[in-house]
């Protein structure tokens, strides 16, 4: 297990969808673990195997002091709207207001090949449709109003300069 550096924005790897995982190995073993060790720390509520340069289709979540994992989720449903604040830890330092469904739900498989399905709403909600959002090669900041998401990279550009 090890904590794993998180890819930051532009990294090409954020912007790849990730590969379906079609065999459970000991090398997704691994990459459970360290998804497992990686979010593991407060302030992190989501991580996907992209944001420590791993395409494959997996996340591990840290919500409310519970902490786990899925492997090729894919949200089946959401429902219900939320605008709230929302951060990326592959954006570190900004937050801004984005609009989710309040409500969301994604089936997927564990290490044993067994169906999963987590859901809820408000923050878990979020983490649910922001770590499927990773794995389809998006981030947070595609979804914010053209204003917002014009301040956002702009910050980022001229703070990447320094």
């Amino acid at each position: 297990m090890a904590i794993r550096e998180i890819r930051i924005v532009p990294d090409p790897v954020l912007r790849t969808p990730c590969d379906e995982i079609r065999e459970i190995t000991p090398a997704v073993r691994r990459l459970v673990d360290d998804l497992l060790e990686t979010v593991n720390d407060p302030g992190r509520a989501g991580l996907s195997a992209n944001q420590i340069g791993v395409s494959l289709r997996a996340f591990s979540y840290n919500i409310d002091g519970k902490i786990g994992y899925i492997l090729n989720p894919v949200l089946e449903e959401t429902r219900g709207e939320q605008y709230g604040d929302e951060g990326c830890l592959s954006v570190p330092g900004l937050w801004y207001k984005t609009r989710r469904a309040d409500y969301a739900r994604v089936r997927g498989i564990d290490l044993n090949g067994k169906e999963i399905v987590l859901e809820g709403s408000g923050l878990m909600g979020r983490m649910l449709q922001h770590e499927t959002d990773h794995l389809d090669g998006h981030v947070y900041l595609d979804r914010l109003e053209k204003a917002e998401r014009r301040a956002a990279l702009k910050y980022m550009r001229e703070h990447a300069a320094k």
